[in-house]
């Protein structure tokens, strides 16, 4: 060892040194931040309920809706439709609900009101009370002029409510009125309106124009058709029928065939399984025939009778139907009006027709050959 060294020279710190006593201060500082701004607990166990403000009394309005519809539910049915099918290459069948309604008791004797559009094409109906009883329900007859039809069911008459009746000829626009029925399967729904316009005229699915419809802006669904419609009394003042609704769902604008028809309907529909219409015993020429034969020759504007029964009213009265005159075809009588109402279709001499009464005698007005006139007819029934 000579006596000799290298010099000493200290270590000098790490430059990132700094920035990491920095980081660590900085990330420090903000768990510490948030440590002392945490949320505090949302939960608190001393809490109680609140107490029950006092509702006092129900308004009067509101007790009347509710004394309506308590009154006027156990009258109203649900309509189940059943089909029955045969199985593909086999001789078992099977049975399915192609449609549900709403109806109303008619009578003790168990008379059950609908539309005819809810039991069309079925083989098989079910009708449940209020209750939730079911009973096999039988067919007496309907009117599809009116969209109107009658069941029947072997129901214990101690619980057959019939529903109240009213009149729908004093009816006002404006007045409340309450639907009750089984919208898309919801039974016992009630929805309450105004009656929003009289008289109006719809046609039901067999094309057939129903005057006299009472028009309301209470909620009508798919499954209330056959339910009633009530005043402010709890009677029934329609049937409901119908709905306009490009969705198929409720728009505020649903229809009603009037009590006062409904009750003179469904009384025949009891005692005979039909109703017997107002006729002239008259085949007519049916409106496309006679609007191509308009185009192309001069038939004035009306309906054309096409034939006449032998020995009925539309005879005895000296109408004519179409007739062949020396290899040619001469047109029959064109009625353009029975009574006071013009009649240019098919459908709107029919609906005039069923205004009157079988046996009544009226005019109808007549143009032949030019020429007008006006005979008496005296009507007959419709077989």
């Amino acid at each position: 060892m000579n006596g000799w060294s290298e010099p000493y020279e200290p270590r000098r710190p790490s430059p990132l040194l700094p920035f990491l006593l920095t980081a660590i201060l900085v990330l420090s500082g903000l768990l510490l931040w948030t440590w002392i701004k945490r949320p505090k607990d949302p939960r608190d166990p001393s809490v109680e309920a609140r107490a029950v403000t006092a509702r006092g009394d129900l308004a009067e309005d509101e007790k009347s809706t509710i004394r309506i519809f308590e009154e006027a539910s156990p009258s109203v049915v649900h309509v189940a439709n059943v089909a029955v099918r045969r199985r593909p290459y086999s001789y078992s069948t099977t049975e399915f609900e192609q449609g549900t309604g709403t109806g109303l008791i008619w009578s003790r004797d168990g008379f059950i009101v609908t539309n005819f559009h809810v039991v069309k094409g079925g083989q098989r109906f079910i009708v449940t009370l209020y209750d939730q009883t079911a009973f096999e329900a039988v067919p007496v007859g309907g009117s599809r002029a009116h969209d109107l039809a009658v069941l029947r069911i072997d129901g214990p008459p101690d619980r057959l409510k019939p529903i109240a009746i009213g009149t729908s000829h004093d009816l006002k626009i404006g007045q409340k009125v309450f639907a009750i029925g089984n919208p898309f399967g919801l039974d016992q729904t009630l929805s309450t309106g105004v009656v929003s316009q009289l008289n109006r005229v719809i046609t039901t699915s067999e094309q057939i124009p129903i005057r006299g419809v009472i028009q309301t802006d209470a909620a009508i669904n798919p499954g209330n058709s056959g339910g009633p419609l009530l005043d402010s009394a709890g009677r029934l003042i329609g049937v409901n029928t119908a709905i306009i609704s490009p969705s198929g769902g409720s728009s505020g604008i649903g229809f009603a065939v009037p009590v006062d028809v409904v009750n003179s309907v469904v009384s025949q529909i009891i005692a005979k399984g039909s109703l017997q219409q107002p006729s002239i015993k008259a085949t007519l020429v049916n409106d496309d025939t006679a609007a191509r034969w308009r185009s192309q020759t001069r038939i004035p504007e009306g309906v054309l009778i096409q034939e006449v029964d032998p020995g009925g009213p539309a005879e005895v009265a000296g109408l004519r139907g179409l007739r062949s005159e020396w290899g040619r075809i001469l047109l029959g009588d064109v009625v353009t009006r029975v009574e006071d109402k013009d009649v240019r279709s098919e459908s709107e001499f029919k609906a005039a027709l069923a205004e009157m009464k079988i046996g009544q005698r009226i005019d109808l007005t007549i143009i032949r050959k030019g020429q007008e006139m006006v005979l008496s007819v005296t009507l007959g029934a419709e077989e």
